[in-house]
Formats: structure tokens, C-alpha cells, sequence
């Protein structure tokens, strides 16, 4: 199968090129994600394979190969795109204002296609069933996987594992990595407003000066990972937004920050909640104003079964060979792919999209980030691959 597989893959290399090229041509926003949705539908229509839509956009597919009871394994692959301005000169740049699939769910997506029209194709030579998860939502609270999963996508039937991959271009094209255990953070976002009477500027000693109040209490909120968190304990808290005022001699009444908040340990997450809380609270009133703050939970830490993710890196090496499989390193970032692996056991991989000779460098959630297209064929057959032998 390894070798059909492969085959397969080259195969159809070039048609899911063009998928892909569609997708990026039409990208879409968190859980408005129409259009995609329905040309996904018409793929798997055309695969022949059933499916069924969950939380408006989501396209829930099913393959049964022999014995389908046997074993049931999740594919998961996100769709929404990002609200920034594409940069790259390209015949299939996208057409939508301010939108780009700059974090790779194009490339997610149509690997997800690919492998599914090759299991499909193949039903007879593998036992168990694979489920399809085309999920939207993944970019924006609350996340579109806990939606599905509130809908019951874990059920129904009810898959024993899950697997996704996400583009990296700090990897190789042709390249796999695979990491056991806690791979990426806890993600939580932070809105505050602080509040005074304003005045002049001229004048600061008749009102509580809100520039001066938000300037102290960002230098102090880092206080709370400095001097409270354990250094080995990776965490980080960002205050990416300070916006107030708009003249020169005017004291502003109000000043809004927004940041962002990211844990790898999930005690330590809450207790800095409220640490962030209460520093924020108790600062900008001994200061004269009033603050509001809300925190938004958002994903948890994302969970790589240890077990799964071994056998996996194994399967990987017999597919891609030793030298293209490597350990993914920690990252800060965060994915709701972590909902899924808190609740059945899960395998997030990178798949290399970089080619430094075709200076295909730029970064995930930059105006710039391309991928080289023929990580295509190796993300569709691994997905395939890994479907049926990582067990």
C-alpha cells in the first residue's frame, strides 16, 4: 500500500495543485467559510464519498474500507483564511480584499482532499474507516473545533485517533516533524479599558493621566511572568495593542490594551489569570482610575499522544525515509486542534512547504507566506498513509 499510495500521489499531483490554487484564490474568513465549504462538498461528491455539515460550514466526510467497524481513524484538516492583504505575485492571488490564506489551511485543506479521493480509490485494500473533518473556524475564538465537537464530530461514529498536519516553512519541502507529548501552548486573549474623566494636558493633577496609568500597568503585567512563573515553565504574555487619545493637549478619558497570554502548564495559566487580574485592578486604581478587564479563554495547550505520535514518526520514516523525518520543536504557538487531543488521542505533524533555493522563507501570518507545491503530494500521502498504518 505505502508504494500505491506514492503513486497516487504523484499522480494527482498536479490536479490538487489546482485545487489548491482555487483555495488560495478564494480564501475566507473564520466561520464565514461558504464557498470553500460547498467546493469541498463537490469534491467529495464527485470522490464519491457521503458526508454531512456541522456547524454551518463544516464538512464531515466518511470512507469505510473492510471491516469498517475494525478501527475508525480522524483526518482533520482547517479551511479559514486570515484578515491580511496578500503580497505575492501570483496568478492564483486572492481575490478577496484584505483576506489571504496566509497560515497554509489552503494547503491543509486540499492535502486532506487529496488524501481522501486516494483512500477512497483504495477502499478495498485497507480495513477500518477513515473520518473527514473539514473544519472551519480555526484562526478565531471559540474555535471551530469545539464547535464540532459540541455537535457531536467525536461520535457517530467515534473515532479512536486523529491526525493533522500543518505547514511549516521553516522546514524542507519533502520534510515531516514529529513531537510527543505537549508540542504547542495554551492561547487566552486580554482586553482592558481604563477609564478617567480626561482633562487637559496642561493639567494632569485634575484627572488621573490614563497614557501614564496603561504605560505602568504594561511594565508591571510583565512582572507577572518574571518574578511569579517558574523560568523552566514557558509562558508569555504580550501587550500587542495600547490605543488612546488623539490630540496633543488632551488628557484621554479612556485607553483600551489588548494582548495576548500563552502557557504550556495549565495550573499555572489560571493562576496568572488572576494575577493579571488583580495587578490590573489594584494598580490602575491606586493610580485614580478604574479598569475593566476581560480575559478570553481560548484554546488549551495542545497535546501530542505520546504513544500515537511515536508510531506515527515510525510510519513516517518508511514513507519519507530517516533523513526527512525530524522532532517538531516547542512552540508558543497555539491550534484547537488541542480540543480534540484532550479528548481522544491525537497526532498534530508538520509538513516542510520551504524551498531556500526558490526563496520560498517568509513565515505563517505574514502578507508574503507561500508554500513550494510540491509539498502537496508529500502532505496528501502521508495523511493517506498514516490513516491506515499508525496505529
Amino acid at each position: 500500500m505505502l508504494e500505491k499510495i506514492k503513486a497516487l500521489s504523484q499522480k494527482y499531483k498536479d490536479e490538487f495543485i489546482q485545487i489548491r490554487h482555487h483555495l488560495h484564490a478564494n480564501p475566507e474568513l473564520s466561520y464565514v467559510e461558504f464557498q470553500t465549504s460547498k467546493y469541498i462538498q463537490e469534491k467529495l461528491t464527485s470522490y464519491h464519498i457521503p458526508f454531512e455539515i456541522k456547524a454551518q460550514t463544516g464538512v464531515i466526510g466518511l470512507i469505510e474500507g473492510r471491516n469498517p467497524t475494525s478501527k475508525i481513524i480522524a483526518l482533520r484538516a482547517d479551511m479559514d483564511a486570515l484578515p491580511i492583504t496578500e503580497e505575492n505575485d501570483v496568478a492564483y492571488k486572492s481575490k478577496n480584499n484584505a483576506v489571504m490564506h496566509a497560515c497554509g489551511h489552503d494547503v491543509h485543506t486540499t492535502c486532506l482532499l487529496g488524501a481522501a479521493k486516494i483512500l477512497s480509490e483504495t477502499k478495498n485494500e485497507w480495513e477500518g474507516t477513515v473520518k473527514l473533518i473539514f473544519q472551519p473556524g480555526e484562526e478565531k475564538n471559540p474555535g471551530g473545533a469545539s464547535l464540532l465537537i459540541n455537535e457531536g464530530v467525536l461520535e457517530n461514529p467515534a473515532p479512536e485517533k486523529i491526525f493533522a498536519l500543518h505547514v511549516h516553512p521553516g522546514l524542507e519541502v519533502g520534510e515531516f516533524s514529529f513531537r510527543g507529548g505537549m508540542v504547542m501552548a495554551s492561547a487566552d486573549e486580554i482586553y482592558i479599558t481604563i477609564k478617567a474623566k480626561g482633562g487637559h494636558a496642561a493639567a494632569p493633577q485634575l484627572t488621573a493621566d490614563t497614557i501614564l496609568i496603561a504605560s505602568h500597568l504594561i511594565i508591571s503585567l510583565q512582572q507577572i511572568i518574571s518574578r511569579h512563573n517558574n523560568p523552566f515553565n514557558p509562558s508569555v504574555l504580550s501587550i500587542t495593542s495600547f490605543q488612546g487619545g488623539n490630540t496633543t493637549n488632551v488628557i484621554p478619558s479612556e485607553v483600551k490594551l489588548m494582548g495576548t497570554f500563552r502557557a504550556m502548564n495549565e495550573e499555572w495559566r489560571f493562576k496568572a489569570h488572576e494575577l493579571i487580574i488583580k495587578q490590573t485592578e489594584e494598580l490602575v486604581h491606586a493610580m485614580g482610575a478604574t479598569a475593566e478587564i476581560k480575559i478570553d479563554v481560548g484554546y488549551p495547550f495542545v497535546l501530542n499522544n505520546e504513544a500515537l505520535s511515536k508510531a506515527a514518526m515510525v510510519q513516517a520514516k518508511k514513507y519519507a525515509g530517516d533523513n526527512k523525518v525530524s522532532e517538531t520543536e516547542l512552540r508558543m504557538g497555539a491550534e484547537d486542534f488541542a480540543y480534540y487531543s484532550h479528548k481522544i488521542p491525537g497526532c498534530f505533524f508538520r509538513l516542510g512547504v520551504g524551498n531556500k533555493e526558490k526563496n520560498i522563507t517568509s513565515g505563517v501570518h505574514t502578507p508574503t507566506f507561500n508554500i513550494d507545491e510540491n509539498a502537496i503530494e508529500h502532505g496528501m500521502g502521508m495523511m493517506a498513509w498514516l490513516a491506515i498504518s499508525a496505529h
